[in-house]
């Protein structure tokens, strides 16, 4: 509620003690923030903190998100493993990351052909008619909303 009204600092308050309490979506959230500058001054050290702490605790999103960061530091076999955990989560992103670094070289056809397996293992042990409803009410309501 802060954050819709543009209380940036009571927004940060709440995601902090959250973070604080564990919470994994705070810490990506965080880390976005931080990464920025939304709200806070923009600080590499805490986005990093708030992301590494998201991507070890499951958020697929910050898992890919630490996979950019590393490949953009040049460290592309480390970016590699980051983006194959990301899609073995589920995170379609993180295949077209994977399709690129195929064909720039950094990934071979077995690694590739691999995470895309994992992917979808992990897409369709994702489904369920619950969650195909939920999709189609989050759609509807979105749609009603702009």
């Amino acid at each position: 509620r802060c954050y819709n009204e543009g209380d940036y600092k009571g927004a940060l308050k709440y995601l902090a003690k959250a973070a604080e309490l564990g919470d994994v979506d705070a810490h990506h959230d965080l880390s976005l923030w931080y990464k920025g500058g939304r709200g806070v001054e923009k600080d590499k050290k805490k986005e990093l903190y708030h992301m590494e702490e998201a991507a070890i605790a499951g958020h697929p999103y910050a898992r890919y998100n630490l996979g950019c960061n590393e490949w953009d530091n040049g460290k592309y076999e480390r970016a590699v493993n980051h983006f194959i955990i990301a899609a073995n989560l589920g995170f379609d992103v993180s295949i077209k990351a994977l399709k690129e670094c195929y064909t720039k070289g950094n990934v071979s056809k077995e690694e590739f052909a691999a995470a895309l397996r994992a992917y979808q293992a992990a897409v369709d042990a994702a489904k369920s008619p619950q969650r195909e409803e939920a999709a189609k009410i989050d759609a509807i309501v979105r749609s009603k909303c702009r």
